[in-house]
C-alpha cells in the first residue's frame, strides 16, 4: 500500500470513532432528558392528585380545604421513572434523598402548601446526584422547578 492509502485509512479510523463518541455523548443526555421530563410528568400527576385530596370533603376522604394527611400511596412513591416523597415547608431541605422507608405523612395542623419532590434513575447535570425536581403544590396551582 501507498502512504497516501494509509493515511486515508488512518484518518477514515479517526473520523468514525469520533462519530461513534458523539453518538454515544448524544445518547447519554437524551437518556437524562427523557428521566427528567417523565419524573416531571410524575410529579405533575402526583400534584394533581394532592390538589383533588385538598378540595374533597372530609367525609369523603379528604382533606376538607388542607393537605394535612395527605400521603402517597405505595404505588407512587416509585415506579421506573424515579422514586416519590411529600415534605411540608419544615422537612424540606437541599439535602433530601429519597429513603429506604416508602412515605412522609403530613401530620401538621394547618399546612397549604406541600412538596413532592422526585428523584430521576439517570445520572443529573451534576453527574454526582441522580435527576431531581421539586413541585410546591397549593391549592390554586403548581410550580414545578428542576434542581438537577
Amino acid at each position: 500500500m501507498g502512504q497516501q492509502q494509509l493515511l486515508l485509512i488512518v484518518l477514515g479510523i479517526i473520523i468514525v470513532g469520533i462519530a461513534i463518541a458523539v453518538g454515544v455523548n448524544m445518547f447519554q443526555q437524551s437518556a437524562v432528558d427523557t428521566n427528567r421530563q417523565a419524573v416531571i410528568s410524575d410529579l405533575t400527576n402526583l400534584a394533581a392528585k394532592a390538589q383533588r385530596y385538598y378540595r374533597t370533603p372530609h367525609e369523603l376522604g379528604g382533606g376538607s380545604q388542607n393537605f394535612q394527611g395527605f400521603e402517597l400511596g405505595r404505588l407512587d412513591t416509585a415506579n421506573a421513572n424515579g422514586s416519590y416523597r411529600v415534605f411540608t415547608t419544615a422537612q424540606l431541605t437541599p439535602d433530601n434523598r429519597p429513603a429506604a422507608t416508602s412515605n412522609v405523612s403530613i401530620t401538621t395542623s394547618v399546612t397549604d402548601t406541600i412538596y413532592i419532590v422526585g428523584w430521576g434513575k439517570e445520572q443529573g447535570d451534576d453527574a454526582d446526584y441522580p435527576v431531581k425536581a421539586c413541585t410546591a403544590v397549593a391549592p390554586s396551582g403548581i410550580q414545578t422547578e428542576i434542581v438537577n
